[in-house]
């Protein structure tokens, strides 16, 4: 699986962003699909993922109520919307892939996440 991270780019605070992630390949349903970031000089941390049904999420709480996922198993892709943006948000968003066919998928390790996008980056402005 490859995956195409895109979308990021610079907003005030208080604004929105929406990223996507495509994903080649004819098995994007077999995949819970997460999302990452990481700001300068900080470890990589968990976001929020959703399970390959798309029916159930889970999400860090820094990020609960304002963000939400979603994916399109027809297009083989998965969205991040991100509301009311803050400052602290700046910073590389990365999709990744999960093996995975369980209904509620809520693996906040990075090292439970068999592949990985390239980062897209959020600038959030004060």
């Amino acid at each position: 699986v490859q995956l195409q991270a895109s979308g990021g780019g610079l907003v005030q605070a208080g604004g929105s962003l929406r990223l996507s992630c495509a994903a080649s390949g004819r098995t994007f349903s077999s995949y819970a699909m997460g999302w990452f970031r990481q700001a300068p000089g900080k470890e990589r941390e968990f976001v929020a993922v959703i399970n390959w049904s798309g029916l159930n999420t889970y999400y860090a709480d820094s990020v609960k109520g304002r963000f939400t996922i979603s994916r399109d198993n027809a297009k083989n892709t998965v969205y991040l919307q991100m509301n009311n943006l803050k400052p602290e948000d700046t910073a590389d968003y990365y999709c990744a892939a999960a093996r995975s066919r369980s209904n509620y998928y809520t693996s906040t390790r990075l090292a439970d996440y068999d592949y990985w996008g390239q980062g897209t980056l959020v600038t959030v402005s004060s």
